[in-house]
């Protein structure tokens, strides 16, 4: 079954178009079939009854004739007494001509029947040379002669050539137009497969059309749903999120001037610091959560320079005294998310300058249609492969057990950003040392 469906086509209209050209081979094939033995074979038949009848009719007249006007009559159909040779040499190979073949089957069926109807004194043979002629061996002048008698192209039945070649041409009309009509039924659902890769990116398409086939009208009416329904769903998660972000934001604010109204300055500056400290905890964390339900789905993307992005990241860490070094590499302008990316960028950047310490890069390039960008460091940590299951929600590192205020979504954000631009998040062990993420972004 594997080895079949390795051989089959892949997609549905050329498994259609496969499927509709073996059932219109089928059907000649067997239409073929039912003519020849249906209704050539009783032609032939017919024709060699008559034929025997005449063959007969002649025998008897040359055997009541007096003997000389017997042997002048058998002269002048070239009789002889010489047993002809059967011969069935053609001009055309039997393996490359269709045709012959089946003039080989009539002419068989044809002697076949001629001799079961003719004594068994009188044999036939074919002569199949430069002139096709039909050996039949009479009785003239009291002696077996045998004479040949000429056939016409009659004989051959050359209109079945035509009915072969209008059967063909019936047969790639049927193939052409179903051909046509499942490029029609194909068409929404290239549609659909657009339309789900346009929400799958966190696009909004337009609904799609409705008033073809049932069974496609169908899927196109649920995807339509499905999208209206997704709509509702990230409208009121938004509005969700903004009502907590204002629900707990505020209470926070409160609590931070109650503590500066409770303790002044100079009172406990170590109380006040920690409790500010919790209080900015708090903050960090929520943000995180509400970027990562976000992760810039609607924001639009737009056409903009990745370089310049990361030369201005670059600069705005080494401003907080974290070096960075820059390789820039030639990148055309392309469509992204420029807040959504500039997020991703800041937190890799963030935790090489928090996990790795050493040896700070950033380096962009261009490969297979992507533009790729890489943030390195040489820190002593966790391996490349250890990294990838820490782009799960919630996963964090044993070293990162030392440092407050994650929460195991900064992975999980940048990979989400990646992937909401059709691109992806790899990691890998630089030589030397260190590790290196790389995030690759489709140009289209």
């Amino acid at each position: 079954m594997r080895t079949l469906s390795r051989w089959l086509p892949r997609s549905l209209l050329s498994r259609n178009i496969a499927l509709l050209v073996a059932l219109v081979a089928l059907t000649q094939v067997c239409s073929f079939g039912a003519l020849l033995h249906f209704v050539q074979r009783p032609r032939i038949e017919r024709a060699s009854i008559i034929f025997a009848d005449y063959v007969k009719m002649l025998d008897g007249t040359l055997a009541a004739m007096p003997p000389d006007e017997g042997r002048a009559a058998a002269a002048r159909l070239n009789g002889t007494r010489a047993t002809p040779t059967a011969s069935v040499a053609s001009a055309g190979s039997p393996g490359t001509n269709p045709l012959h073949v089946f003039q080989t089957w009539q002419r068989d069926v044809f002697i076949e029947a001629l001799q079961r109807h003719l004594p068994a004194d009188m044999p036939v043979r074919w002569e199949s040379s430069d002139e096709e002629r039909l050996w039949i061996r009479m009785h003239a002048a009291g002696e077996p002669l045998w004479v040949a008698l000429p056939m016409t192209a009659d004989v051959h039945a050359s209109g079945i050539a035509t009915a072969i070649v209008l059967s063909i041409g019936l047969a790639l009309l049927a193939a052409f137009t179903g051909w046509l009509i499942q490029l029609h039924l194909n068409r929404p659902l290239d549609d659909l497969a657009h339309a789900a890769r346009r929400v799958s990116a966190g696009e909004a398409p337009p609904p799609l059309p409705t008033d073809g086939p049932t069974e496609i009208a169908q899927v196109s009416q649920a995807f339509n749903q499905m999208t209206a329904a997704l709509q509702q769903a990230e409208a009121t998660r938004a509005l969700m999120l903004a009502g907590v972000s204002h629900d707990i934001r505020t209470p926070l604010t409160k609590l931070r001037l109650a503590i500066a109204m409770a303790l002044p300055r100079g009172t406990n500056d170590k109380l006040v610091d920690s409790a500010e400290g919790y209080l900015d905890h708090i903050d960090t964390i929520l943000q995180q959560f509400m970027d990562y339900a976000g992760s810039g789905e609607r924001e639009a993307p737009q056409p903009g320079d990745l370089n310049a992005l990361a030369a201005q990241l670059v600069a705005d860490f080494a401003g907080l005294g974290h070096e960075f070094d820059f390789e820039e590499g030639e990148l055309p302008h392309f469509a992204f998310r420029p807040v959504a990316v500039m997020r991703l960028l800041m937190n890799l950047m963030q935790n090489a300058v928090v996990y790795g310490r050493a040896g700070l890069c950033v380096r962009t390039w261009q490969a297979d249609g992507h533009a790729c960008v890489a943030i390195g460091d040489r820190g002593n940590g966790m391996r490349a492969e250890e990294l990838e299951r820490l782009k799960a929600p919630f996963s964090r590192g044993t070293n990162a057990r030392s440092h407050s205020g994650g929460t195991g979504l900064g992975l999980a954000i940048v990979e989400r950003i990646a992937r909401l631009h059709g691109g992806s998040l790899t990691f890998t062990d630089r030589a030397g040392g260190g590790l290196e993420a790389v995030v690759r972004l489709p140009l289209h």
